[in-house]
């Protein structure tokens, strides 16, 4: 296929999109849900952000040391923990320490998993692959991670009653709260359930679309795409998984009490 030069965005056409960002705010506004400011913002913030990262990146590509891409995925991983706590509202106990070590365990893991024993980079830190393919996968994951910690937090606060009355029948902690955390995990894995049914039909995948358009073999941008889509769903599921093991605990006491602040 011949390839055709890109066609290029002008500041003027940026402009037009950007009027759907105020269509979006207007319709806030309208129907009263309070998110006009936060919606502006993060929309602001996304272009700083994305204009920045796209100079660096030229210069993080260029890299030959593993340390200042360790450094880089490390900022990666504490802004995700940062950007799950700006998601949530009411936050278990512990918060922080249990979706940090569940993140680091569920994308890092996925990370090394295809980076290294998939793919098979070498060396194993070029940035040109590990680094848009760990922020994938960490951004993909942040939206399970919100989603879990959020209903959990919601199902142990309306199911109160419930468990206690089950702890006071001897149930144990995990018996007591298993109906919020199954919940909570289901929720989690909407996302990346629905992105896989509705892949190629509903959706096409920037990923596979990308390589194709820059020339590469429609048979090798797929197997990419599914094996990329793969790793996602199951960083998404060991994240959320870990997040709902370790939080319903810290609800509890050592006597299987439940917490008053819980």
């Amino acid at each position: 296929m011949e390839a055709k030069p890109i066609i290029d965005l002008a500041l003027s056409d940026l402009a037009l999109v950007y009027g759907l960002v105020f269509v979006a705010v207007g319709l806030a506004r309208l129907q009263g849900i309070g998110q006009e400011k936060e919606m502006l913002w993060a929309s602001a913030r996304m272009g700083v952000q994305l204009l920045a990262v796209g100079y660096v990146l030229h210069l993080v590509f260029a890299l030959r040391t593993p340390a200042p891409i360790l450094l880089i995925l490390l900022v990666m991983g504490i802004f995700s923990v940062q950007a799950v706590a700006g998601r949530v509202k009411d936050k278990m106990p512990r918060f922080y320490r249990v979706v940090g070590i569940s993140i680091l365990i569920g994308c890092g893991g996925g990370t090394f998993f295809f980076c290294h024993l998939v793919i098979g980079l070498s060396p194993w830190y070029d940035p040109r692959y590990l680094i848009p393919l760990a922020g994938m996968i960490i951004g993909n994951s942040m939206t399970g991670a919100s989603l879990a910690a959020e209903r959990l937090a919601s199902e142990m606060k309306d199911r109160r009653d419930e468990i206690e009355t089950a702890l006071s029948l001897g149930a144990t902690a995990r018996t007591a709260a298993g109906d919020a955390v199954r919940s909570a995990f289901r929720a989690s894995l909407i996302p990346s359930v629905n992105a896989m049914a509705a892949m190629g039909i509903v959706f096409l995948p920037g990923m596979m679309t990308g390589q194709i358009l820059s020339g590469t073999a429609p048979i090798i941008a797929v197997k990419y795409q599914i094996a990329i889509m793969c790793v996602i769903t199951g960083s998404v599921a060991v994240t959320s998984f870990l997040i709902l093991i370790q939080g319903y605990r810290n609800y509890f006491t050592p006597a299987h009490q439940l917490r008053s602040e819980g």
